[in-house]
């Protein structure tokens, strides 16, 4: 079960994008997500009409490491640190550190 998943809002705790927030937008892979406006670069596409692909310049949205994420915590207003909690029906949850309360869904 990973801390962070497609959907979340997370908060950037390091690197150049450090305090911006965004909503996650897949899992790159085991320890990569791609945050929506966040770790943007300068794709050069080259124009290729088979597929109808214009040619210019794009922004992309690049992975980043989620050791640089923080998932937001609507209550306090802050990134916070995401535990495992176990329920009585044996059910594994996520919830947040600082305040104990179940992250949404």
């Amino acid at each position: 079960m990973h801390r962070i998943r497609k959907g979340d809002e997370v908060v950037i705790i390091s690197g150049r994008d450090k305090g911006k927030r965004g909503t996650v937008l897949r899992r790159a892979d085991a320890e990569h997500v791609v945050v929506e406006g966040v770790n943007r670069v300068k794709k050069h596409q080259r124009p290729n009409p088979m597929k109808n692909v214009p040619g210019g310049i794009t922004d992309r949205d690049m992975p980043i490491h989620v050791s640089n994420v923080a998932l937001f915590n609507p209550a306090t207003q802050k990134a916070d640190r995401v535990g495992f909690k176990e329920l009585d029906e044996g059910r594994k949850v996520r919830v947040f550190k600082s305040n104990g309360e179940q992250v949404d869904r």
